[in-house]
């Protein structure tokens, strides 16, 4: 039978569940356990495809075209499984379904009801997802803190999953805050306490507590914590801060987490043995780097880093392939405009992210040119694609005055247009071109050098393209369109120079694809390339093998 793990958490948002959750998940896949997960967001929007980055971080696209909540993108790194849709619920959707369920009729005239109505549908989607994967355990994160009174309903249902499933297939864990009082030199328990009774006041014993803390937490803390919170202390887990992030899974294996869980749900027999050597591996890679590279990544949402945080995660993942550390320099598109020597010149790389909208369009037209310009190696993504386009058409192509017909619907040459099957479209969310699309990519190009295959396929999410009424004029001034879709044989996926070091464009998202544990192909070769500018201007590093081949 399918077991569920249910994560709450207390005291404080951004205290780390997303991270927990994964780093479980990746415990017990390494027990050869099959692991899916899914986030609970107690939001009402349908889902974040239409907020703001300042107001949600990043939107996590799935290969199904759901525009989903930043957290799944962790879950996908760590227990490195395609999640989809259905893995991210919101208030809306649930709300959204059991209104459509009641004016179908579906409910043969009873009054509509939080419970039974909100909360079975919320277990439903929960039950789904075991049903559907084939899988062994479901990680289920709920979002946002005990004691906000838009997640009631989420912790109702999950009240109500064990008594429905069973004692041994449920298990309940909760992550709080124990924060250090500098003024009293120790450690409080209080917050923690508090945030188990919140949550016991809604029908819920929590079996392992997770204390977040700068600092460990001692025995006779965690002696405590079991003792006023109902938990055995071998329950009491101890997660500290930790640089990387990927160090987290060794970290919660070693107070043993997986341990107690797989106890609670009887997953303990020796079949389910834990091999995490494979992941000790990759720390090891990690720690034992010592050249360095710096990409800078051009964007208009840097004050909030977790907008890119798929893009930024990809990066160091490239680092950690080639055995170096990246330094990821956040760069402001709108202070790039006249000052772009001081401010991109010393890097050894530029990646321009995907966004939307007018705001420092221009900045990252520019980047895109300074880099072309001066062999620095660039990778756009999405809109990234677009302004080294449009660079290209303006400085190379001739086509003064070239933009996007996003930022300027009367520019004489809209080398990037809205796609023909977006011009008609009134709503938002969910209507963009989304999801997994295949391109085929031409022979002999950098991109099929990367790849290593004829065909690619990626994740995407936007409306506007390049126009294919410029495509001809572009190539015949030597840009290369080295990846086409291949459902319709119309929309350019790839750009490229074929006479610069790597200079490299998609419209999609591939940051989405990345793993620590295998680098994506066109950000490991940009770190390569960007390694590879990195030596060059330092001599005495030249002698140093760099296999730029070795990308995937």
């Amino acid at each position: 039978m399918t077991k569920y793990v249910f994560v709450t958490g207390g005291v404080s948002s951004s205290l780390g569940k997303g991270l927990t959750a994964s780093s479980l998940g990746r415990l017990l896949k390494s027990r050869a356990l099959r692991v899916t997960m899914c986030k609970l967001d107690p939001y009402i929007n349908v889902d974040p495809g239409t907020m703001n980055p300042f107001e949600h971080g990043e939107v996590f696209v799935t290969d199904d075209g759901g525009e989903t909540d930043l957290d799944l993108g962790h879950y996908e790194r760590f227990i490195d499984e395609n999640l989809h849709r259905d893995s991210n619920a919101t208030t809306g959707q649930i709300y959204s379904a059991v209104i459509a369920k009641e004016r179908r009729g579906d409910y043969l005239g009873k009054t509509v009801q939080v419970i039974p109505h909100i909360t079975d549908e919320i277990k439903e989607r929960v039950r789904r997802l075991g049903a559907k994967e084939e899988v062994d355990v479901v990680i289920t994160e709920v979002g946002g803190t005990v004691g906000d009174i838009e997640i009631v309903p989420f912790l109702e249902a999950i009240r109500q999953f064990r008594r429905e499933v069973g004692r041994d297939n449920v298990c309940y864990i909760h992550l709080t805050y124990v924060p250090y009082l500098r003024t009293a030199g120790e450690q409080k328990t209080k917050p923690t306490q508090h945030s188990v009774t919140e949550l016991r006041s809604r029908g819920i014993q929590p079996d392992v507590i997770v204390c977040r803390s700068e600092q460990p937490i001692s025995d006779s803390l965690k002696r405590k914590i079991s003792l006023l919170c109902d938990v055995p202390v071998e329950a009491c887990v101890s997660a500290v801060d930790a640089d990387p992030i990927y160090a987290i899974p060794v970290a919660l294996h070693d107070e043993g987490l997986d341990d107690i869980v797989c106890r609670i749900l009887r997953l303990d027999g020796p079949e389910h043995a834990i091999d995490i050597s494979p992941w000790e591996g990759l720390l090891h890679r990690i720690a034992a780097a010592t050249e360095s590279v710096s990409i800078g990544v051009i964007g208009k949402y840097v004050n909030l880093p977790d907008a890119y945080l798929s893009v930024i995660e990809a990066l160091r993942h490239a680092g950690f392939a080639h055995g170096v550390k990246v330094s990821v320099e956040l760069v402001q598109a709108e202070e790039v405009t006249g000052m772009l020597a001081a401010t991109l010149d010393h890097l050894d790389g530029v990646v321009i992210p995907g966004g939307f909208g007018e705001r420092g369009i221009e900045g990252k037209i520019a980047a895109a040119g300074f880099a072309r310009e001066h062999e620095i190696p660039c990778l756009g993504l999405c809109l990234g694609l677009h302004t080294m386009v449009v660079d290209f058409a303006r400085n190379v192509a001739g086509m003064d005055g070239a933009n996007t017909s996003e930022v300027d619907v009367r520019t004489p040459y809209p080398v990037i247009d809205l796609m023909d099957d977006q011009v008609d479209i009134a709503n938002k969310g969910g209507t963009m071109r989304l999801g997994a699309q295949p391109a085929r990519l031409r022979s002999g190009s950098q991109v099929f050098r990367l790849y290593g295959d004829e065909y690619a396929s990626e994740r995407h999410r936007h409306r506007f393209e390049v126009n294919p009424r410029f495509r001809s004029r572009l190539e015949e001034a030597g840009l290369a369109c080295s990846g086409i879709s291949v459902l319709d044989d119309r929309l350019v996926e790839f750009i490229e120079l074929p006479t610069h070091p790597f200079w490299i464009g998609t419209q999609a998202h591939p940051e989405f694809k990345s793993r620590p544990d295998r680098a994506h192909p066109l950000f490991s070769g940009l770190v390569a390339a960007a390694i590879a500018r990195a030596r060059s201007r330092q001599p005495r590093l030249l002698e140093l093998d760099l296999d730029f081949d070795a990308v995937h």
